[in-house]
């Protein structure tokens, strides 16, 4: 059995038509029907069911066809490994976000270390990340979702987000430390427009008893602060966006009840050859989310 008598049963079988597989596959068309028998001829069993010219996968070609499929996968994950051993210092990456401040550093930090790597970076979609994972489409997922751990996705805590609320300076709660949420029911609040972490907020208000009084909706935490700044309105952020905000005009506190917060977490597919360089980010992102445990920050 050859890889080539595989490769053109695998084109008969999606397309179920032998004239127009043998046109894909720029070959004459007796050739690819002799090279097909011969191959049943050495199973020992007919892989379709013929009437006249028109061919269909039967029982037999389906369980052949996803072992075909499966032997060709993993022989693309053996020449990817090889190409990885021999460009050590190349590849790219794959990587689905949540959307916070504190990404640009990450890749930039990594990326001093690896000059040559190339990311390619997606926002989490809910819907589609599981596929994606499952596929190999995207390598590794930094997400604020739940995840429960099925195989073949594993999942490992990064940090514990704290949510606080921001007010404006001159707001009469900015003299505090902190706030009961249901201090704030009647303010008028500005929120991300939608996203993981507005689903988080919206969760907390309702366990505060109340429906936030949205003035504003936005997509940005830049837009947010500048709207808070001008006192039209207060908002939620993540202790990880008040890291990288410098600005006296606002006062981040913190909510004492309920305590609100947020988990994230890095998500990757174990059952997937990774790159060595997939592999070193992976380590990268367990060491650099490690800083926040060890330094928290200051947001008094």
């Amino acid at each position: 059995m050859e890889l080539l008598q595989l490769k053109y049963f695998q084109t008969v079988a999606r397309t179920e038509h032998m004239t127009k597989a043998a046109q894909e596959l720029s070959i004459a068309q007796p050739s690819l029907s002799q090279t097909i028998k011969r191959l049943e001829d050495e199973i020992g069993v007919p892989l379709f069911d013929r009437k006249g010219r028109r061919i269909k996968l039967n029982r037999y070609g389906r369980i052949f066809l996803e072992k075909a499929e499966l032997a060709f996968s993993v022989l693309q994950e053996g020449r990817q490994e090889v190409v990885d051993l021999a460009k050590l210092n190349e590849g790219s990456i794959s990587l689905a976000v949540m959307r916070t401040p504190i990404i640009p550093d990450l890749l930039g930090s990594f990326r001093r270390q690896h000059p040559f790597v190339r990311f390619r970076v997606k926002q989490i979609s809910r819907s589609t990340i599981q596929h994606q994972l499952e596929n190999g489409d995207v390598d590794l997922c930094i997400t604020p979702y739940n995840w429960e751990r099925t195989k073949p996705l594993h999942s490992q805590l990064l940090m514990t987000d704290e949510i606080y609320l921001v007010v404006p300076k001159t707001h009469p709660l900015a003299t505090k430390k902190s706030v009961d949420l249901q201090e704030i029911a009647q303010e008028p609040f500005v929120l991300k427009a939608d996203g993981a972490f507005r689903e988080t907020t919206d969760t907390y208000c309702r366990i505060a008893g109340f429906q936030p009084d949205i003035a504003f909706e936005v997509d940005d935490s830049l837009s947010i602060r500048g709207l808070v700044s001008e006192g039209l309105g207060v908002a939620f952020f993540s202790s990880l966006t008040l890291r990288t905000i410098k600005d006296h005009s606002i006062v981040p506190l913190r909510i004492s009840q309920p305590y609100c917060r947020r988990t994230i977490s890095l998500v990757w597919n174990a059952e997937r050859y990774h790159s060595s360089i997939v592999t070193d980010f992976y380590q990268f992102i367990l060491d650099y989310f490690k800083q926040f445990h060890e330094n928290p920050a200051s947001l008094d």
